[in-house]
C-alpha cells in the first residue's frame, strides 16, 4: 500500500494548531481556577491535572493523523534522537509548536481579560502563562522536570515500539492513554514545579506574559525559564539512552 506523503508546511500547521489548542485549554483551566472571580475559581490541582490531560488529549485529536501529534520540543527532540524522525525536520516543528503555544497563551489572556484584571496576585496571573516552583530550588526543579519528562518520552518510545505505528508522537499511543499519561505525571510528579515536561508550553506563554500590558502582571521570571527549557530536553535524551539500551538487549529478553 502505497504511503502518502503530507506536505511540509501541512505537518507544521497541524503542529501548530494542535499546540495552540493544548495550550488553549490547558493554560486556560489555570486561569480558570485561580483568578479572581472566575466560576471555577478554587477548584484545586486535580481538576487542572485533569484538564491538563484532555487539553493534550485534544491536540492528539487535531495533529495525530498528520504528524503523529508531537506538540512538545521534548518529544520531536527525542524521536530524532531515537532515529525515528528526520533531523531536517525537527527545527520547523519545534518553532511551530513555540508559535502555537504563543498564540495560545495570548488567547488565554484575552478571553479571562476581565479576570487578569480583579487579580491582585502577580504569580497568579503569571502561573496562568508559565510554571512556576513551588519551593525555589534550582537544581530539584531541574531534576523535577528532568523525571517528569523522562516518564513522558519512555512511555511513548516504548508504546510506540511495541504498538507498531507508522506516525510516531503523543498519538501513537492513543488520544485517551496520552491523556492519562499525562494526567499521572501531573498528579503524580508535579507539585514541585507544576510540571512542563514541554519547553513549548513554558516559554511560548512566558513570551505572551512578557509582552502583553497585563495590570499589574510583575515579572515574568526569566531566570527560571531555562528550567523548563533544558529539564525536559534533558529527561528526553535519558529516556533514548534508556530505550537504546533496551533495543540492544531485546534480543536477550525472553
Amino acid at each position: 500500500m502505497e504511503q502518502i506523503v503530507i506536505p511540509i508546511f501541512l505537518q507544521c500547521f497541524f503542529e501548530f494548531l494542535g499546540t495552540f489548542v493544548m495550550i488553549l485549554l490547558g493554560c486556560g483551566v489555570v486561569a480558570c481556577t485561580t483568578l479572581k472571580d472566575s466560576k471555577g475559581s478554587g477548584a484545586g490541582w486535580i481538576v487542572i491535572t485533569i484538564a491538563w490531560g484532555l487539553a493534550v488529549m485534544c491536540g492528539v485529536f487535531i495533529a495525530g493523523p498528520y504528524t503523529g501529534a508531537h506538540l512538545n520540543p521534548a518529544v520531536t527532540f527525542g524521536l530524532a534522537l531515537a532515529g525515528k524522525f528526520d533531523w531536517a525536520m525537527v527545527i520547523p516543528y519545534m518553532v511551530s509548536q513555540l508559535i502555537g503555544a504563543f498564540l495560545g497563551g495570548l488567547t488565554v489572556y484575552f478571553f479571562y481579560k476581565d479576570h487578569f484584571d480583579r487579580t491582585a496576585d502577580s504569580d497568579a496571573k503569571l502561573g496562568v502563562f508559565a510554571t512556576i516552583p513551588a519551593i525555589r530550588n534550582l537544581k530539584r526543579n531541574f531534576f523535577s522536570e528532568l523525571i517528569g519528562t523522562f516518564v513522558l518520552i519512555i512511555v511513548i518510545l516504548f508504546l510506540a515500539e511495541r504498538g507498531n505505528v507508522s506516525e510516531i508522537g503523543l498519538g501513537s499511543i492513543g488520544a485517551l492513554p496520552v491523556a492519562f499519561l499525562v494526567m499521572v505525571i501531573g498528579m503524580a510528579l508535579g507539585g514541585t514545579t507544576g510540571y512542563a515536561i514541554n519547553p513549548a508550553r513554558d516559554l511560548g506563554p512566558r513570551l505572551a506574559h512578557q509582552v502583553l500590558h497585563i495590570k499589574g502582571k510583575g515579572s515574568s521570571q526569566w531566570w527560571y525559564s531555562w528550567v523548563p527549557i533544558l529539564g525536559p530536553l534533558a529527561g528526553t535524551a535519558l529516556a533514548v539512552l534508556v530505550f537504546y539500551i533496551y533495543l540492544r538487549l531485546q534480543p536477550a529478553i525472553p
